[in-house]
């Protein structure tokens, strides 16, 4: 996109003090929409908050996604409360802390026309088509902390990235011309501007096969798989990449893969010169056949990186040998999958919080499944964090919810179920694992954990789960007005139990659930009775 010229620069009304809120005022006024870019989740709902103030729309269709907004989660936290407000005024903010509904509710009516304005992080710039007039960038810089500890500095963002915003501007599909417009706040910063973005060159591309851990997985998927059968048809395959083609020093990349099958035989996911058997045939050793292990084809097939399945596999021996097989192990167990690579980023400790975190650990004692490093270590700051993300998640099944979780850990609704997710994965292959390890009691464990982590809940409530429409919240409601299984809930009339639940459609098809056939009865509230609002819906 060609800079503005003298003859083709724009006047904005200066209706307020701070430039992007005018921008999109005046985008509103002439009838378009625009993506305000910022670098921190808290500067987009800033921004966003302060620009739906001086919009002020009235729409009817914004109300309405702004109720669907606030009631995306089960009892809407007040960053809900916060998007909400704002969607009324014809603004809105996205940013990865949002859940997904809510995301893609935004984005969706964005593109109806009736969100007017986005103030977003620079995740929105990544392959998003949207009918933005104007991609305003007010952020060029990002705050880098390499410390852990909040201590850093700001840095430019790279040019790759200032283009990839810059091209949300004028979709082909919406519009013949767009504006791409940096805020600077001097007459210097503008120069600079310019020169290091506008006529700036972008950086190189490069492989991402460096990366150990995306090295070590393709590798054994190739092997997995049977692409490659034998180290000189892996040393071939390599040859050809891109990766290859960057790094020039072939002798080299070939001692980094000889490095990465010797681990995975360390790891036994591969057998040298062998079928992955006890049986190797002489054909077999001569041609230094590269054959997977039962174990090293089910890890290529989960898709973890062989490190993680490694330690995972380390973690499940330790609990076989401390005998860490009771109802305890749960926080052992999700401190394991914390220390993940897969896991990240993890919630940082905060220098405040040192103390209680290292009490924690020192509560554990030598139970926890991850080996503990020397807090002296590089690697003590990382795991300090896996055991503050395995107490959030210890937390989470403990039934807190977002609010309480947004408050005490800082971790917003869209990261909780990121984070859930990635839960979910790694225990389910940790389950698998466990299965191919013969580790029976464990597998229990880890297949309870999982069930558990995915509804958030304790575990009285997992009998009442297994009813369709029944999740946290009314499982909790159904077990403190006494029907806590199955059998009480078959017992239970169904007036019984659409005062419980609020819904006699909802009761009604639990019933239907457990073969009675039933009808709906009026729905009411007996005396005594908790209601479905004081734990919010389910």
């Amino acid at each position: 996109m060609e800079p503005a010229t003298a003859e083709s620069k724009i006047e904005i009304e200066e209706k307020t003090s701070t430039p992007t809120v005018n921008l999109a005022l005046d985008t509103v006024k002439i009838g378009k929409q625009a993506l305000v870019f910022v670098s921190t989740r808290q500067s987009a709902e800033k921004s966003a908050e302060e620009i739906a103030h001086h919009l002020k729309l009235a729409d009817s269709k914004l109300a309405d996604v702004a109720d669907e907004a606030l009631h995306a989660l089960s009892r809407p936290t007040k960053q809900c409360e916060r998007l909400a407000r704002c969607i009324k005024g014809g603004a809105a903010f996205h940013h990865s802390g949002l859940t997904s509904k809510q995301r893609q509710l935004i984005e969706d009516n964005f593109r109806s026309g009736v969100i007017k304005i986005i103030c977003c992080t620079p995740t929105l710039a990544m392959g998003v088509d949207l009918p933005a007039y104007r991609a305003v960038i007010r952020d060029l810089k990002r705050f880098s902390d390499r410390s852990g500890y909040g201590y850093g500095g700001s840095n430019w963002i790279p040019v790759l990235e200032y283009m990839q915003m810059t091209g949300r501007a004028g979709r082909p599909r919406f519009d013949t011309e767009g504006q791409a417009i940096l805020v600077a706040g001097t007459e210097s910063e503008e120069e600079e501007l310019t020169e290091r973005y506008v006529h700036g060159e972008p950086e190189d591309i490069f492989s991402k096969l460096a990366v150990e851990p995306v090295l070590r997985t393709y590798l054994l998927s190739l092997i997995a798989t049977s692409i490659v059968g034998n180290r000189q048809e892996v040393m071939g395959f390599f040859s050809r990449t891109f990766w290859s083609h960057q790094y020039k020093d072939f002798i080299q990349l070939e001692k980094i893969l000889d490095k990465m099958l010797f681990l995975l035989e360390e790891w036994e996911f591969v057998r040298s010169g062998g079928n992955g058997s006890e049986f190797t045939s002489a054909a077999d050793v001569k041609s230094g056949a590269l054959k997977p292990t039962l174990l090293g084809t089910r890890v290529a097939q989960l898709y973890l990186d062989p490190l993680t399945a490694h330690e995972i596999i380390l973690g499940l021996r330790n609990a076989a040998a401390k005998k860490v097989t009771t109802e305890p192990a749960q926080f052992q167990l999700l401190q394991l999958i914390s220390s993940t690579l897969e896991m990240r980023p993890l919630l940082k400790v905060k220098v405040r919080e040192l103390e209680d975190f290292q009490a924690v650990l020192a509560e554990q004692g030598n139970m926890l499944l991850a080996e503990e490093p020397s807090m002296f270590e590089d690697g003590y700051d990382d795991f300090l964090a896996s055991v503050k993300t395995a107490k959030f998640f210890d937390e989470w099944i403990d039934e807190k919810d977002e609010e309480y979780l947004l408050e005490k850990y800082g971790i917003r609704p869209g990261e909780v179920h990121a984070k859930l997710d990635n839960a979910d994965w790694l225990l389910y292959s940790a389950a698998e694992i466990a299965k191919l390890m013969q580790m029976q009691q464990l597998l229990r464990h880890i297949t309870k954990l999982r069930f558990r982590v995915k509804h958030g809940v304790k575990e009285e409530l997992l009998p009442l789960l297994q009813l369709r429409g029944i999740g946290r919240v009314r499982a909790r409601k159904l077990f403190s007005n006494r029907v806590k299984n199955i059998a009480d809930v078959k017992a239970a009339d169904v007036s019984t139990l659409t005062q419980i639940l609020g819904s006699g459609k909802i009761a009604v098809d639990v019933k239907q659930q457990l073969g009675e056939k039933t009808e709906a009865v009026k729905e009411g509230k007996r005396k005594g009775q908790i209601s479905l609002n004081d734990y919010g819906e389910a």
